[in-house]
Order: structure tokens, then C-alpha cells, then sequence
């Protein structure tokens, strides 16, 4: 690919990014505040697991070689 061709996708790029509508980061936030208390029965960080075998990041048993 010559140069002018790299430039030009550059070039088509910014100008898609610049023409993307914005949001101020503080409503990002707020969005994102909101998002997570309505999905935060949902956690298993902050409820945990109901069983220990409901837990698919629980360690697996181990191989013992007698």
C-alpha cells in the first residue's frame, strides 16, 4: 500500500471519528452509576454465590497420587 493510500485511510478515519456525537463524561458517568445499581442483585462480587457449586471460578479438585 503506497503512502497516499495509508494517509487517505487516516485521513477517512478521523473524519468518522470526528463526526460521532458526543456525550459529556459526567452523564457517562451517571449512566454508568445507574446501570450498575440496577444490575447489582446480579453481582456475584457483592451478593456471592447461593452454593459452593454454583460457583463456576471455584478451584477444581485436585489430582492426589498416592
Amino acid at each position: 500500500m503506497s503512502n497516499v493510500q495509508q494517509r487517505r485511510k487516516v485521513v477517512e478515519q478521523l473524519r468518522r471519528e470526528a463526526s460521532i456525537t458526543r456525550i459529556n463524561v459526567s452523564e457517562a458517568v451517571e449512566d454508568m452509576k445507574k446501570y450498575v445499581q440496577e444490575h447489582e442483585n446480579e453481582d456475584f462480587i457483592l451478593i456471592g454465590f447461593h452454593s459452593q457449586k454454583a460457583n463456576p471460578f471455584r478451584e477444581k479438585n485436585s489430582c492426589n497420587i498416592l
